[in-house]
Formats: C-alpha cells, structure tokens, sequence
C-alpha cells in the first residue's frame, strides 16, 4: 500500500490530472489518518468524519504542531532523513521526518520546471547540504545543482566567501540563477558594500524567507531596490520562493506585489480565524496548505501566515500574524500537543 501509493504520486507530479487531484488526496489522509497516530487523535478531538467528501474538509495540522510531536505516517525506527526548521521563536526545532526523500526531490525539480525556472549556472548563498544536513533548503539548493560544491559560497561555520562570489561574476556571459534567503541577501550586502555587477542577461535571483529572529525588518521593495544597486538585475527577474520545512514543495512568485502560485500537486484554502472555516471570497485570513506530496508526515497544513486568494487563483502574502491560530482549532491544538506528552 505505502510503497504504490508514493508510486501514485510521484506519477501525478510527472503528469499531473487536475480530476485526479482530490480522489488521491483523499487516499493520502485515509492513510495518514491510519498510520499518523497524533493526528488521527486530533481529527477524532475535531470530530472529523471517517470519511471526508472534498479535501477542502482535510484538517490541517497547525504548524506549530511539529514542534511538539513527531507527526510520521511511517513506522518508528525507519526514518532516512530529517529536517528541521530554525527553531528562531523560541519554541524549539519543528521537526518533518521522512521515510524516503524521492518525493520531496522529485516536487523540488518539478516545482521548478512547471514555473519554467532556469537550469543555468547556479550560485549559492547557503551551506552545501553535507554542512547543514537538517536543513531542507540546503536540501533544496543540492537537488538544483546535482549537489556541486562548487556552488555553495557559504562555509561549514556559516561565513561567505567573497571572494569566490566576486570571481563568480567575473567575465560571466552566461545566465545565472543567485538563490539564498532574503536575510542571505542583506547580510551579503551588509558585509560588502562596495559590490556593484551587472548580472548576466537572462540571470534570475532566488529569495527566500523573511527577517524572523534576526531582529530586522525590510520591505521587499526595499530589498529588491538592493538587489538593483548592487547586482544590476531588473525588478521582473527577481523571484521569490514561498515553502517551508513543514511542507514538501513550494510556492512561487516573481517582482512586486504578485501573487504566489502553485504546482499542480498543492493547493491552499483562506481560512477564516473565527470559524475554522472557508473565508468568504475576498477577506483577508490564514493560509492553509494542501501538499501531496507530504506522504511521510500530514498533506495538509494550518500556517499563522495571513494571505488573500486572487481571482486568478494565486494568494497575496500579506505578513504573519502569530496569534491568529484558528479559534476553531486552538483547543483542539492544545489537546494534540498534550497527547503528544504522553
């Protein structure tokens, strides 16, 4: 079952079948509610049906739920890899355990063939993912460069090499794709304020993340007016990649005050904090994620990042609000992290 099942998958990222979409989520959360103990406990809390008619009735586990429970839907002692998030708030490391990486890597490569990303020379403000295996970034950036460390420009200890990075750049005609998180970015130009290139035609940048933990704020115009000064690179090639460690795959947008779309395997529902609910078109509420391809953990999962869908079928990120866990779902929250004491 579990191994047919990855299998469904991993051929729905290949040629996804928007009709195929809901029955597979549906045998995703039967799955997962079989095996993913926790969570079974906190749909039976919520009063979910055994059976659910649309994956808009999926619970969505909150975020910080991974903090505070392993939430596998495989069995303990089979783990192959982990990932952790930063643990900036205080609260600890979240953790996303895995059984197998095949369908993280595969929505990875997907995720950025279907946005149509470049394959180009890749520079990488981050650590190479043998220095900083729990990070799924890392991760992520090995999987587009086929894990060359020659294009990892961050050390073991966390230190740029400038040097490298100026040289990178050095009688360069070809594309490049620059791909590091936001805080990265300011950090990078922060220590070297005389770094003035014009990148390459056809170059991208890649920002991720936000300023969380490191006591800064930035508007994204603000940084991107950075990104023009120092690396002569225009407005509309400047992309910006929403995931997180809690999920497999990410979100993709491009310029300023664009909305972030999905791959085919992943969709998101507005909900609204009071009811727990579908947000009446057009209000402003949290951000709940339905990915495919989390087989190993939960599909679908409850952020505190506050967003508004578009007509067109993308969402405005609008910042994050960290009190605003779902009235309908707090106590339930409270009761999931108690079952996972015990």
């Amino acid at each position: 079952m579990i191994v047919s099942l990855e299998a469904e998958i991993l051929s729905f990222l290949s040629e996804p079948l928007e009709d195929q979409f809901e029955p597979l989520a549906l045998r995703i959360f039967d799955y997962q509610r079989r095996e993913n103990l926790p969570y079974a406990r906190y749909c039976k809390f919520l009063g979910t049906p055994q059976r659910v008619g649309s994956w808009k009735k999926i619970p969505g586990v909150p975020q910080q739920a991974f903090k505070r429970s392993e939430l596998r839907s495989f069995p303990v002692g089979r783990t192959r890899a982990e990932f952790r998030t930063s643990g900036t708030t205080g609260e600890g490391h979240g953790k996303h355990l895995f059984l197998s990486l095949r369908l993280y890597e595969a929505a990875v490569q997907r995720g950025w063939d279907f946005f149509g990303l470049p394959r180009q020379s890749f520079i990488l403000l981050m650590q190479h993912p043998d220095d900083a295996p729990f990070s799924s970034l890392c991760r992520m950036g090995g999987i587009l460069a086929d894990f060359r460390r020659e294009c990892f420009l961050v050390t073991q200890n966390g230190c740029f090499e400038l040097d490298r990075l100026r040289e990178s750049f050095i009688d360069r005609e070809r594309p490049l794709t620059l791909f590091g998180t936001a805080l990265s970015f300011l950090n990078l130009f922060e220590q070297a304020p005389d770094l003035q290139v014009e990148m390459p035609p056809g170059s991208i940048i890649m920002e991720t993340g936000g300023f969380k933990g490191s006591g800064r704020d930035m508007q994204k115009n603000e940084l991107y007016e950075l990104f023009s000064r120092h690396l002569g690179i225009a407005t509309d090639s400047i992309w910006n990649e929403y995931g997180m460690t809690e999920l497999s795959s990410q979100f993709y947008s491009n310029g300023i005050n664009r909305p972030h779309r999905a791959p085919p395997w992943m969709k998101f529902l507005i909900i609204d904090p009071n009811t727990n609910q579908e947000a009446v078109p057009g209000e402003v509420g949290l951000l709940r994620i339905v990915d495919l391809a989390n087989l190993w953990s939960v599909l679908a999962v409850q952020t505190q990042d506050l967003a508004l869908a578009r007509p067109d079928g993308g969402f405005l990120l609008l910042g994050r609000d960290p009190g605003a866990l779902p009235r309908g779902c707090s106590r339930a929250m409270d009761e999931l992290l108690q079952l996972a004491r015990n």
